[in-house]
């Protein structure tokens, strides 16, 4: 299952340089609510537009988010094995609890700092 960060939701809806092929967006995804969130506040920032939040909602309703529960958010509160910031912190700490649901993931993202956070964890990167 492809854990989906913000990174490339972004990149796609703003025709960045860099985006996965069509085929990507057919896999099953998962992340956590905060992805919703972080989407919107780009494209508010973006004073993007309404074609860009409907856009923005496509994508953010065919992901299968994860409320931000308080398992999730007590392992955001401790150290990780690289230095992360706080939404980083949140990400991982939702794909940690996905793992111990026994849920294999591979974190697709275009954020370097998160990619290393999440294989100093153990967590393969999806190709993209």
């Amino acid at each position: 299952m492809i854990y989906l960060d913000t990174s490339v939701v972004l990149a796609r809806l703003f025709a960045e340089g860099r985006s996965p092929p069509d085929v990507f967006w057919s896999q099953t995804s998962v992340s956590s609510r905060l992805l919703e969130f972080e989407v919107f506040n780009r494209v508010h920032a973006r004073n993007a537009g309404p074609s860009y939040a409907a856009d923005a909602r496509h994508f953010v309703d065919r992901v299968n988010l994860l409320e931000l529960s308080a398992p999730v958010l007590a392992r955001a509160l401790l150290p990780f094995p690289l230095p992360v910031r706080t939404l980083d912190a949140l990400h991982l700490a939702t794909m940690e609890f996905l793992r111990g649901q026994g849920q294999a993931l591979e974190l697709a993202s275009y954020d370097l700092r998160l990619s290393a956070a999440a294989k100093a964890m153990g967590f393969p990167l999806a190709e993209l």
